[in-house]
């Protein structure tokens, strides 16, 4: 089976995939690539939140997980200790990425010593670190025992808009000159309390696309395993083009493996059954793509609250017809037609399979064109759009 534009993540990476095809073992490739696929599905992102009390840290886990402060299922918020123990908020999105409000170090009930401890250290892949004014001794003392434990930890600079806007009124600094002198600030105070080249990431909540949370989100691919680094992209908010961008890569990654499972599927010769196992994988993964990219129904509601652009306004720059609409069989039937040649390939794998001899491989070529073709075309459409509602929202 050729494929386009061949990369570092085409499928035959996964292992024994590779023999399997090369023994003809397509039930083989397909058990080992769906076996694959679930797996990837199911990674799991554990993201530790903490920081004293007002901080900002309910407010920034709302703001990661796309809701408003006073939305149903939102971390509760306040300037006294609203967390008085380890509360889990799971991605609307994915269930399977959570974020963990944590009680601020040092309190009665989570002294310094005993912190870790207490929160259950082992479960988190990274810790946030957030301070809405200069970070204090008990965030360093968490700090060190983090670093002590060989995991990562980023210090987070919180309501950072503020900051900016109480400069303003009282001196004629730039916004440029106010976030360096407050980063500086901030470094400094934290070397001085023992911290080596700590790393600060100032970050307004209510505007995630503006300031260093695409700095902390570049940061975090570069140092998180390459499934969770994954799994995080896919349920950050599109803060910018560049990261709608690195998600479509991402994705397209998919498109071999979905492919290579349709093609197995036309190796069986049972009138119907490739063509339904086609539908079935075009309906689970464009369903991923359309939450990746924020282009379903409630995400782009959200959205519209979040920005005060009316929904209306962002479902009219939406070109895909798989964008904010429930995905069924039927609605495939209109996304082959605008593909063209699809649905002759399509029916040209059903005849060519019944073909003595060389039937097979011809189906099995034919089917992997189609899928990947349907799936390509649905991807680059959704992240085009993606880029448009991007831009509407930040108007």
């Amino acid at each position: 089976i050729s494929m386009e534009d061949p990369d570092d993540s085409c499928p035959e990476e996964i292992p024994g995939v590779k023999e399997a095809l090369k023994n003809n073992d397509t039930a083989g490739a397909a058990k080992r690539i769906k076996e694959y696929l679930e797996k990837q599905t199911n990674v799991s992102l554990n993201i530790a939140i903490t920081g004293e009390s007002g901080a900002g840290k309910s407010t920034f886990i709302n703001a990661f997980r796309g809701i408003k402060n006073r939305d149903e299922g939102a971390a509760p918020t306040g300037v006294t200790e609203t967390t008085s123990e380890v509360t889990p908020y799971p991605h609307p999105d994915n269930p399977n990425v959570t974020l963990w409000d944590l009680p601020g170090i040092g309190t009665k009930d989570f002294p310094a010593r005993k912190y870790l401890k207490l929160v259950g250290f082992d479960k988190y892949d990274f810790f946030l670190i957030i301070s809405d004014t200069r970070f204090r001794e008990n965030d360093v003392k968490l700090a060190q025992k983090i670093k002590k434990m060989k995991e990562n930890f980023y210090f987070v600079r919180s309501k950072i808009d503020n900051d900016i806007q109480a400069e303003e009124s009282v001196s004629d600094s730039s916004k440029e000159k106010t976030l360096t002198k407050i980063r500086d600030d901030c470094i400094q105070r934290l070397k001085d309390l023992g911290i080596e080249s700590p790393r600060v990431f100032l970050m307004s909540s209510f505007q995630l696309h503006k300031f260093d949370f695409s700095l902390l989100q570049e940061t975090l691919e570069r140092e998180l395993p390459k499934d969770k680094r994954d799994t995080l992209l896919y349920v950050m908010p599109n803060v910018n083009p560049d990261v709608i961008s690195k998600k479509k890569k991402a994705l397209k990654v998919h498109l071999y493996l979905l492919a290579t499972l349709s093609a197995a599927a036309a190796a069986v010769p049972v009138p119907g059954l490739s063509v339904a196992v086609d539908v079935a994988v075009l309906i689970g993964a464009v369903t991923h793509f359309v939450h990746a990219f924020g282009l379903d129904v409630q995400s782009l509601k959200k959205l519209a609250i979040r920005t005060a652009v009316s929904y209306t306004e962002l479902r009219d720059v939406i070109i895909s017809p798989v964008a904010a609409k429930e995905i069924t069989k039927e609605l495939f039937l209109k996304v082959f037609a605008q593909l063209g040649g699809a649905a002759g390939l399509i029916g040209a794998e059903e005849v060519s399979r019944f073909i003595p001899i060389v039937g097979i491989p011809v189906a099995m070529s034919l089917s992997f064109v189609t899928t990947y073709r349907v799936l390509n075309f649905i991807l680059n459409q959704l992240a085009e759009d993606a880029q448009k509602v991007l831009k509407k929202a930040l108007v």
